[in-house]
């Protein structure tokens, strides 16, 4: 009886230093910004976006998208925005878009119970088109349209934090694998070449790369292993994008900066590339042999993660005494 309670200590403190080890250091992206008097992360971001298009964003970023949970957080956030942005407005996480009229959060609680603080005559529906909120400058809500672009923030709350401690960053989707010493995830959603880049980077990746035998036969025994079949809709079977392209014309060159040629692997399937001008961009056959693809072509994808990536940012903040495992 006490070794099985014992095992189940372990257990619970493994588990719990897997998700939670990173908390005591406040750290979650080195492009967040760890706020102390709401225990939480932040990020503004820039480039406009549509309101799903944002929301979207920050969930790839592990996060979600923002909107005050009560005054203190507004104050908060709104002396981040003002003191490093000149915007006017941003989206946030709060709409009518399930049922007219009833503004409810992302996570589905009333506008009524977070922060209520709507500009004079808001919300006010114009035109019968007005289903997302935006947060303004001075404080106030606003009901705007979907579709209009803006700047918005994401945020993750200090308690929400998890962290992969095999492959040191919080994305807990993807696998160590001990023999490489990097990080994979199989994307079974069905993306083009640029979204699927984009979709790596928004996860602290990039579309993966095979620099030798044993990692080809890795990606192929995990392309193997997911339930690719049951996935349904249009896009091409038989290949995953991997992270190379002659997008510019210059020979296949690796995402991460150097021609194909010094990955150390290059092993083409039969007769390719082929395609010439129509097909610039990298994939893998499942047999782990490459593939010359179209661009726009949407197929699933793997990203890849060095499990080293964060360490100068811990580094810098937490200084020498830190130690990543």
């Amino acid at each position: 009886m006490v070794s099985k309670i014992l095992l189940f200590v372990f257990v619970f403190n493994l588990v719990s230093d897997y998700s939670y080890g990173q908390r005591n250091k406040k750290f979650f992206r080195k492009d967040y910004k760890y706020l102390e008097e709401v225990e939480g992360f932040y990020k503004i971001h820039t480039l406009h976006k549509t309101w799903s298009e944002a929301k979207r964003v920050c969930a790839l970023e592990g996060a979600s998208l923002f909107y005050p949970e009560n005054d203190d957080e507004a104050h908060a956030v709104l002396s981040f925005w003002n003191a490093t942005q000149p915007y006017r407005w941003v989206h946030v996480g709060i709409s009518d878009l399930i049922v007219k009229g009833v503004f409810e959060t992302i996570d589905g609680l009333p506008v009524s119970d977070v922060y209520n603080n709507w500009g004079p005559g808001e919300p006010n529906d114009a035109g019968g088109v007005e289903d997302c909120v935006i947060l303004r400058q001075d404080g106030t809500l606003n009901d705007d349209q979907c579709n209009k672009k803006f700047p918005f923030i994401c945020k993750k709350s200090l308690q929400s934090l998890e962290w992969n401690q095999r492959c040191n960053f919080p994305n807990l989707d993807y696998v160590y694998n001990e023999q490489i010493g990097r990080c994979y995830k199989f994307h079974l959603n069905p993306l083009n070449w640029t979204e699927a880049y984009a979709v790596c980077n928004a996860e602290q990746s990039y579309l993966a790369v095979i620099n030798t035998q044993p990692e080809a036969d890795y990606l192929v025994a995990l392309t193997e292993s997911v339930p690719k079949d049951k996935v349904p809709g249009n896009y091409m079977r038989g290949a995953v994008h991997l992270g190379f392209h002659n997008r510019a014309n210059e020979g296949w060159q690796a995402v991460r900066g150097t021609s194909l040629d010094d990955t150390g692997y290059t092993c083409w399937g039969t007769n390719q590339p082929d395609g010439g001008e129509k097909e610039q961009c990298g994939s893998m056959f499942y047999n782990g042999l490459l593939n010359d693809i179209s661009c726009g072509t949407r197929a699933f994808f793997i990203c890849e993660h060095e499990v080293d990536t964060l360490s100068s940012a811990l580094d810098d903040r937490f200084g020498d005494a830190v130690v990543l495992s």
